[in-house]
C-alpha cells in the first residue's frame, strides 16, 4: 500500500486533474490518494467566511455565485460523458446551496469550519467521478468517517488506525482509495481541520495508521535543493534526507513539508518521497530514517531574523539568570531559534518580532541590551556529528571573510548555523556552496 497526496495545484486545472488521473492510476499496487482542495478555493472560502462574519451576506453570495460559476467551468472541460457532468454539476449544485444557507444565520467559528471543509469535499466527488468515467472502480474514504482529532486539538491516532482499517478490510479487493485531505472531526463530532500541515500531515497520518510502504507528496516543485537557485548557480535537488535534516530545512526555507507533517511517518518508520506533478518521472526526494554518513547535503538561508544580546554581571556564576530570559519571550509567545552563551550573556534570535519593544523593555531589567535588525541565519545541514572531524574547518574556512554575528553548533546533529548580516547572504551562499560541494571534505 501507498499513499500518494496532491496539493491544490496538483488539481487545480482540468488538464491537472487528468494527469494526476492517469499518474494514480499506472502501476498495480493498492493506493490511498489523498486531494487538497482545488487551488484558490480554500482562499475564497475563508473570505466568504470572514464575510459572513461581518455580516455581509450580498457580498458572501456574489463570492458564492463566483466561485460556482468557477467549477462550473471545470466541468465541462473535465468531463467527456453528459452523464458524469450531471452527476457532478448536481453535486456541485447541492454543496453550494448549502454553501449560501450560511448567509441567512449568525455565522460562528464552527461555520467556518464547515464551510471551508467544501473544498476538499468537491475536489475529491470530481476525482472519483473522473476515475469511474475512465473506467476505474475508486472507493471514496471520506475523511469525516476516520480522521479525528483529541480533546487537546491533536490527532487521535488509536481512532484514526482503527476506524481506518475497518474501512480498508471492508473493501479488500479495490486496488485505489480517494479521500479529503485537511479536513476532520473534533473530539465533539464537529467538522474540524488539522492546521498544521493540511493534507500532508493527513497523508502522514494515514500511512502511519496503515503501515504503508511508501508516503508520496506530490507538488510542482522538484523535491528539496542544496541551495538557493536564484542565488546560487547548478543547484541540485536533495536526493535522500533524513527526517531530521528535512525539519532543519523546513525552518530554514524549504516550504515544502511542515516538520510536524511527516512525525507520524518518522515514528512508524515510513519513508516520505517528495515527487513533482509537472516531472512525475523525476526521481524527487526521499526522506527517511536513514543517514548517509559524512555528507553535506544542502545550505539554506532564513532573512527577517532579529538577534537580541542580553549583557548582564548578574549571570556570572548565577543560577536561574537564563530562566527569567526565558519566561520572558515566553509570555510573549515569541520562539526563539538560535541562542549562544557566555559567563556574562547571551545571544539570541527571533523571526517574530510583533512583541519585539515590549520583550527589550523586559529585558532590560536584567542587564544592557542589544538589537541587531536585517540579519539572516545561513546553515549547513548534513551529518554534523561532532566526531566527524573536518566539517567545521571547511565551513569556517568558507566563512573568513564574512563578518558572523553568532554561530550555533551542537544543539543538533545535523545542523551548524551563522547569523550574519543580510546584505553578505549571496556571497555567503556562494562560498559555503563552493567549499562544501565543489570541494572533498574528508571527515
Amino acid at each position: 500500500m501507498k499513499v500518494l497526496k496532491f496539493g491544490g495545484t496538483s488539481v487545480g486545472t482540468p488538464q491537472r486533474m487528468c494527469d494526476v488521473a492517469r499518474l494514480v492510476t499506472a502501476g498495480s499496487e493498492r493506493k490511498i490518494i489523498v486531494l487538497s482542495a482545488m487551488s484558490g478555493t480554500t482562499n475564497v472560502l475563508i473570505e466568504i467566511s470572514s464575510l459572513l462574519y461581518n455580516g455581509d451576506s450580498k457580498g458572501a453570495l456574489s463570492a458564492i455565485a463566483a466561485l460556482h460559476g468557477k467549477y462550473k467551468g471545470h466541468v465541462d472541460s473535465l468531463y467527456r460523458s453528459e452523464e458524469s457532468k450531471e452527476k457532478v454539476n448536481a453535486y456541485i449544485s447541492e454543496q453550494f446551496d448549502y454553501l449560501r444557507s450560511f448567509t441567512k444565520d449568525v455565522f460562528t467559528p464552527h461555520e467556518e469550519k464547515v464551510v471551508v471543509s467544501f473544498g476538499e469535499l468537491l475536489s475529491t466527488f470530481m476525482f472519483v467521478t473522473l476515475l469511474e468515467e475512465m473506467g476505474h472502480t475508486p472507493v471514496m474514504l471520506r475523511a469525516l468517517d476516520f480522521m479525528r482529532t483529541d480533546t487537546h486539538g491533536e490527532p487521535d491516532v488509536d481512532y484514526i488506525s482503527s476506524k481506518l482499517i475497518h474501512l480498508l478490510d471492508a473493501h479488500g479487493d479495490s486496488p485505489l482509495f480517494v479521500t479529503q485531505g485537511f479536513i476532520c472531526r473534533n473530539a465533539y463530532g464537529e467538522v474540524d481541520n488539522l492546521k498544521r500541515g493540511g493534507s500532508d500531515y493527513t497523508a502522514s497520518l494515514i500511512g502511519a495508521a496503515c503501515g504503508a510502504e511508501e508516503i508520496q507528496i506530490w507538488t510542482d516543485i522538484d523535491g528539496m535543493h542544496d541551495n538557493d537557485p536564484r542565488v546560487v548557480d547548478e543547484t541540485a535537488p536533495v536526493r535522500n534526507l533524513h527526517f531530521d535534516e528535512a525539519a532543519e530545512l523546513a525552518y530554514f526555507g524549504a516550504k515544502i513539508l511542515h516538520p510536524t507533517c511527516i512525525l507520524p511517518a518518522k515514528h512508524a518508520n515510513i519513508p516520505v518521497r517528495l515527487l513533482n506533478t509537472m516531472q512525475p518521472e523525476a526521481e524527487g526526494t526521499l526522506i527517511s530514517n536513514r543517514t548517509e554518513r559524512h555528507k553535506i547535503k544542502a545550505v539554506a538561508a532564513k532573512d527577517n531574523i532579529t538577534a537580541i544580546r542580553i549583557k548582564s554581571s548578574r549571570m556570572l556564576l548565577a543560577h536561574g539568570f537564563l530562566r527569567k530570559v526565558f519566561e520572558i519571550f515566553e509570555s510573549y509567545r515569541t520562539p526563539i531559534d538560535m541562542i549562544c552563551t557566555s559567563e556574562v550573556g547571551v545571544s539570541l534570535t527571533v523571526d517574530d518580532t510583533s512583541s519585539l519593544d515590549e520583550i527589550v523593555a523586559d529585558l532590560q531589567r536584567y542587564g544592557a541590551v542589544t538589537v541587531n535588525r536585517d540579519m539572516c541565519i545561513v546553515c549547513v545541514v548534513g551529518d554534523l556529528d561532532w566526531r566527524n572531524v573536518g566539517f567545521e574547518a571547511a565551513a569556517m574556512d568558507a566563512m573568513r571573510d564574512i563578518p558572523t554575528r553568532m554561530i550555533s553548533f551542537g544543539g543538533s546533529d545535523c545542523n551548524i548555523s551563522f547569523l550574519i548580516r543580510e546584505e553578505d547572504k549571496a556571497r555567503t551562499l556562494r562560498a559555503l556552496s563552493a567549499n562544501l560541494f565543489n570541494h572533498t571534505v574528508k571527515f
